[in-house]
């Protein structure tokens, strides 16, 4: 993927802007995170076991770099999230490389309460060692923004009240004394005798990325405002992702497909939000507006299909790369039933572009590279 790494070099359209919080016209790391981090750390010290939860598709780039030190000396469980995302074929290989470098990982499905019940048995697993000496034990969710913490959180809290019906509120684990500081944290009780408690906190990055392409990759996955970044430069990232793998020609048996004998209303009688790619007039959603996602879909993948196969240049030359990049924004412009005339016509396609693989409806993905094994002599 050669064309895409010159095109990174050349910051993808970034212009003199970077990652970093003394970027100029970027600056993405609030007050509020950094003493977020300060107190994660604090309350790492008297936490008995970790859950770090990362993104799926992001197994490696979705990890708080500056956190790892911290995170790496105590007890730690890798939760993959949003494994319903990502490409299940590539998955295993990353849970056998987490295998390999001994560290508990296990993909999951934050909304799924039957995944979430494996994750806390786990973790119960790895708390046995403790369990005899410890009367009350803590566990700590960590994690960037945007990696479905919060959605591992409310199925958390869900369990825990079936399990402790009494509990309907949070309750509170007195945690102290830490060294001149004494503090209360709210947490969800998962276990009794010993009580285990679960603890939540605030999502936060590291102060800067120094490599462009994590941070384009955080930005696609929505752990970095798009507001950031620019939804355009998050598009042109994703669309050479796809071109450089060659994803789009494995959408031709796709299609294939015709939706005869359905009829829906046009675009123009619906206000469709960005965030779900369904009309907000009727709720639930009727059939016709389903088929129009499903319309959407395979008008897009069908145009990316197309610009590929009659692409005549090499995905590896960063020029013919950005060539054809251009040409598929005017391609799925059409394709999306855009106004030619639109005034911010590449930013409306660019916000569909990400809806659309955010919300897992162009396939599941794993953007990052599973690292070489070293044998071991």
């Amino acid at each position: 993927m050669s064309g895409l790494k010159e095109l990174l070099k050349k910051g993808l359209g970034l212009g003199d802007m970077a990652f970093n919080a003394g970027g100029g016209a970027i600056t993405w790391f609030p007050g509020h995170m950094a003493a977020a981090t300060r107190a994660i750390r604090h309350r790492l010290k008297v936490s008995d076991l970790v859950i770090e939860v990362r993104d799926a598709r992001l197994p490696l780039s979705s990890a708080n770099a500056d956190l790892q030190p911290h995170l790496s000396a105590k007890r730690r469980v890798v939760a993959l999230n949003k494994k319903d995302l990502a490409n299940p074929n590539i998955m295993h290989k990353w849970t056998h490389y987490f295998e390999t470098c001994k560290q508990d990982c296990i993909p999951i499905n934050a909304h799924s309460q039957s995944s979430v019940r494996k994750l806390l048995e786990l973790v119960e697993f790895k708390l046995k060692e403790v369990i005899c000496r410890e009367p009350t034990l803590l566990v700590m969710v960590v994690g960037v923004p945007n990696v479905g913490k919060s959605a591992l959180i409310n199925s958390i809290h869900q369990i825990a009240k079936s399990r402790f019906p009494a509990q309907e509120k949070m309750k509170r684990a007195a945690v102290g004394p830490l060294p001149g500081v004494t503090q209360d944290i709210a947490g969800f009780k998962i276990a009794h005798k010993p009580s285990i408690y679960v603890l939540d906190s605030p999502g936060v990055l590291v102060p800067s990325i120094s490599d462009i392409e994590t941070g384009l990759k955080l930005a696609l996955a929505g752990s970095v405002k798009d507001s950031v970044v620019g939804e355009e430069r998050i598009a042109q990232y994703l669309l050479a992702v796809l071109d450089t793998r060659g994803t789009p020609l494995h959408w031709k048996h796709l299609n294939n497909r015709r939706l005869d004998g359905i009829e829906y209303e046009a675009e123009a009688n619906h206000e469709y939000s960005l965030k779900n790619l369904k009309p907000k007039r009727r709720n639930p959603p009727n059939r016709s507006d389903l088929v129009y996602v499903e319309d959407l879909v395979m008008g897009v993948q069908h145009a990316l299909y197309l610009t590929l196969t009659e692409f005549n240049g090499n995905v590896e030359d960063e020029n013919d790369l950005e060539c054809l990049i251009d040409q598929q924004f005017s391609v799925l412009q059409k394709a999306m039933k855009i106004p030619h005339k639109a005034s911010e016509a590449r930013l409306m396609v660019s916000k569909k572009l990400l809806t659309l693989f955010r919300s897992g409806k162009l396939g599941p993905f794993i953007l990052d590279d599973v690292p070489d094994i070293k044998p071991v002599s």
